[in-house]
């Protein structure tokens, strides 16, 4: 059965409330007599709970799932009003973005999605520091991703590690460093850029145009935000 949001939330829940408690899955599945593979496929998002086994979990854990409705990805629009109202300087603390961009001086790349996004005012939601890079440079990205504790991002089991960091290999251009999350678009040249500069700092940026003609999800996110501007505007 493939994923969707609830399911994937529920089992975030699950694994928060059972984690806050410290009981580990087969402690877990135990107390609500349910096997712990059950608990692990629930915990993934890869199984959907029965109503009965959900409250049994809760119950086990002294929790009550409360329901509730909101308008669709309301989560999303109060995300999007909290970062409007927050200046880009604090949002760039927080994403590490110049740690990011001095540990990465030593060869060629520019800021794209949502990284590129924020940078030019729009307050999209960015978790990771996005970049575009040269296939002729990814042997000197793959020692420094070595250098600095990098594990690329397995998709099989929804975790960074286990498999190969070269960005040759199959799999999403996504890994965790030392300095945080890095998300790579692979190209042989690098796009065009414009500059922006920022807290006495300047960065390369693939100009908002040109996002919403080539970044699907930074095109989503800056549509959103304009059409929140707006409904909040009239």
């Amino acid at each position: 059965m493939p994923s969707t949001r609830l399911v994937t939330l529920l089992g975030a829940v699950v694994r928060q409330q059972r984690q806050r408690r410290e009981l580990s899955q087969r402690q877990l599945a135990g107390l609500a007599e349910v096997s712990q593979a059950a608990v692990a496929r629930i915990e993934r998002g890869e199984r959907a709970p029965s109503i009965p086994v959900l409250e049994r979990l809760c119950a086990a854990m002294d929790v009550q799932l409360v329901v509730g409705v909101e308008p669709l990805d309301a989560h999303l629009d109060a995300r999007i009003d909290e970062l409007a109202a927050r200046p880009i300087a604090q949002r760039v603390d927080d994403l590490g973005l110049d740690q990011m961009m001095d540990a990465l001086k030593d060869f060629p790349q520019v800021l794209i999605g949502g990284t590129a996004a924020l940078l030019q005012g729009a307050p999209v939601p960015v978790d990771a520091v996005e970049i575009a890079l040269r296939w002729e440079d990814s042997k000197r990205f793959t020692a420094w991703l070595e250098a600095n504790y990098g594990q690329r991002w397995n998709a099989r089991w929804e975790e960074f590690g286990g498999v190969w960091l070269e960005p040759e290999e199959p799999g999403e251009h996504r890994w965790s460093t030392l300095y945080g999350e890095i998300r790579a678009t692979m190209c042989d040249e690098l796009p065009e850029t414009i500059q922006v500069r920022h807290g006495g700092r300047d960065y390369r940026v693939v100009p908002l145009v040109e996002l919403e003609l080539t970044d699907s999800r930074a095109a989503d996110l800056l549509r959103r935000y304009r059409a929140r501007h707006r409904a909040v505007e009239s």
